[in-house]
């Protein structure tokens, strides 16, 4: 019988996990439907006020510390310099490239997060990084040679930028222990502020914004952001980091399938190739990279992996 309730605690956690990849996988083409009826900055401070607004409520009487709002501070400029990129990328491309693209965060971060006397990447965790480059340039290509188009560019830098913070991430928090939610209470609450000044001079279109538009909203900042976080926080305590990464590395194939299924989204040849290069890539190099730092010496600390770190999604 104990086994019995092992086996379904396990599932049920696997389950929540899965959760969240299908979540932050549809958040594109969210993401991307909203920013059709407001701009770019608006839908950025619409998902950070009823974020913080969310995160308020559930740190009530429970004040960040002085670390956590010096490392949240910090963390939520740069978190909120992913979100601009990754939201006027999908803006400009399809959802299910934004989300393909966004997964090569997975092997940049290792190659940022070289702190703490770690030893050089193995040689196969360059040549699965070869293979998500060559990926990328034929998801960029569509039906053939052509200029890629500026969302997929700007998704590249948005996993470039993503990366650093990821590894920041790591790296503060590995020096000063913080709480989760309380940190990521002070980054809602950092975001709310910067894009302030453009919802304001936006405000009448906030403010008439349909019901659709603000189910959209909310969808991002209640499920994409606050629930994804706590969901993800509270499943990667209850399992393996391997596990974890390998459940939540199947967010580029949900984007893929809710950008198709739901956005009426087409693959041509190339571009299907690419994906499939892509998350086969991604798999690789996390796997090489997670085996080389779980062998390393026991006084090397263990961080910098972005698929069980808080993301922006």
């Amino acid at each position: 019988m104990r086994q019995r309730g092992v086996v379904l605690d396990a599932r049920r956690t696997d389950m929540v996990l899965l959760l969240v990849a299908i979540v932050w996988g549809s958040s594109y083409l969210a993401a991307k439907t909203a920013t059709v009826a407001l701009p770019v900055l608006v839908v950025l401070f619409a998902r950070y006020a009823i974020s913080a607004l969310a995160c308020g409520l559930l740190v009530a009487g429970r004040r960040p510390t002085g670390a956590e709002a010096r490392i949240g501070a910090l963390l939520g400029v740069t978190q909120a310099a992913v979100l601009v990129l990754e939201t006027y990328g999908v803006a400009h491309t399809s959802a299910a490239n934004a989300g393909l693209i966004i997964s090569l965060t997975i092997v940049l971060t290792p190659m940022l997060d070289r702190a703490g006397g770690r030893g050089p990447l193995p040689p196969a965790f360059f040549v699965a990084a070869g293979v998500c480059v060559l990926a990328v340039g034929l998801l960029m290509s569509g039906t053939g040679l052509r200029a890629p188009r500026s969302g997929d560019l700007l998704m590249l830098a948005a996993a470039v930028v993503r990366a650093g913070h990821v590894a920041l991430l790591g790296r503060l928090t590995a020096r000063h222990p913080v709480r989760p939610l309380q940190l990521t209470a002070v980054q809602t609450a950092v975001g709310t502020v910067l894009f302030l000044p453009p919802a304001l001079a936006e405000a009448d279109a906030l403010a008439g914004s349909g019901a659709v538009t603000w189910a959209r909203l909310a969808y991002l900042a209640l499920f994409c952001s606050v629930f994804a976080f706590l969901a993800q926080t509270w499943a990667v305590r209850r399992t393996s980091a391997s596990r974890a990464s390998l459940l939540l590395g199947t967010e580029p194939i949900w984007a893929v399938a809710v950008g198709i299924g739901l956005g009426g989204e087409r693959f041509t040849a190339l571009a299907g190739l690419g994906a499939a290069l892509l998350v086969a890539g991604t798999y690789w190099g996390q796997a090489v990279e997670r085996a080389h730092r779980t062998t390393e010496p026991p006084n090397v600390r263990e961080d910098g992996c972005p698929s069980t770190t808080p993301t922006a999604a």
